[in-house]
């Protein structure tokens, strides 16, 4: 079972549980009786999660999910919003106020989204920012900014560089009464396998070990390189892909490699 990451590892009703083992760390959504909704409150544990994936050598990759079977996350509390009428960001870049993902706090380690339910919302941003998508058979996507009067500006970017432009600008557009199903979000990319719900974890940490099984670095400079891409017309990415080529070959997993396989031994990657 996850713990909480914080001061009070016994606590688990926290809102944002945290636990590692074998070098996977793992982010539960723990409010599953309000959808798993984001609280205000918890917009700091989300930059102290990501800061310890960030500085902890062992952690090789992160699974993020969300408790129970129905939701796995609705979106930012409406409720708390209503009653601060803010949501507690101010007007910076988006990497200076946003804390939810690994993409905005600049990790650059693997993320796989366990999704195992709905999707909803600020829900979004975990899943447009995964290296991986895996979601469980029923689970749904939707995007419910413009219904309660809330621009959908970031996820939305996010979908529309994972979706067909006309999925994404009906989910934008249509708002709660278009909900794209999982078995459809599969088809189009979004999803990269579909699991029965039992199976979601199991699946999801067989990517996670397989992932953490690789040279940390070369993951590292090969996930960025991948991402870069999406941002910059081909030859440009591919020069850039170049120059994270050529950095890795002073590191020395760039020798381990190649003599491990050689000598049919396991490789003992440098971390850190």
């Amino acid at each position: 079972m996850p713990v909480p990451f914080g001061d009070l590892p016994e606590d688990t009703d926290a809102d944002l549980l945290f636990d590692v083992a074998d070098g996977i760390a793992r982010i539960t959504l723990n409010r599953p009786a309000r959808g798993n909704s984001i609280t205000v409150s918890m917009f700091p544990s989300f930059r102290a999660v990501w800061e310890e994936v960030r500085m902890n050598n062992d952690i090789r990759c992160v699974i993020i999910t969300g408790a129970g079977d129905r939701h796995f996350c609705t979106g930012v509390d409406v409720d708390s919003v209503a009653e601060s009428g803010q949501v507690a960001m101010g007007s910076g870049n988006i990497t200076d106020e946003l804390h939810f993902t690994s993409r905005q706090n600049r990790v650059w380690k693997p993320v796989i989204c366990a999704v195992n339910g709905l999707v909803a919302g600020a829900g979004l941003h975990f899943v447009v920012d995964s290296d991986i998508v895996v979601a469980v058979e029923h689970a749904q996507f939707l995007d419910s900014h413009v219904n309660v009067g809330q621009v959908g500006g970031i996820e939305n970017t996010g979908l529309a560089r994972r979706l067909p432009l006309g999925t994404a600008l009906r989910m934008t557009l249509q708002g709660r009464n278009f909900r794209l199903p999982a078995a459809r979000a599969y088809q189009l990319g979004l999803v990269e396998e579909l699991t029965a719900p039992d199976q979601l974890m199991e699946t999801a940490l067989q990517i996670a070990r397989d992932i953490a099984a690789n040279s940390p670095q070369a993951v590292s400079l090969s996930q960025q390189a991948v991402w870069a891409s999406t941002e910059m017309p081909y030859s440009q990415s591919a020069e850039y892909g170049w120059s994270l080529v050529r950095s890795h070959w002073s590191h020395p997993d760039f020798i381990e490699g190649p003599r491990a396989f050689a000598e049919r031994r396991e490789p003992r990657w440098t971390v850190g």
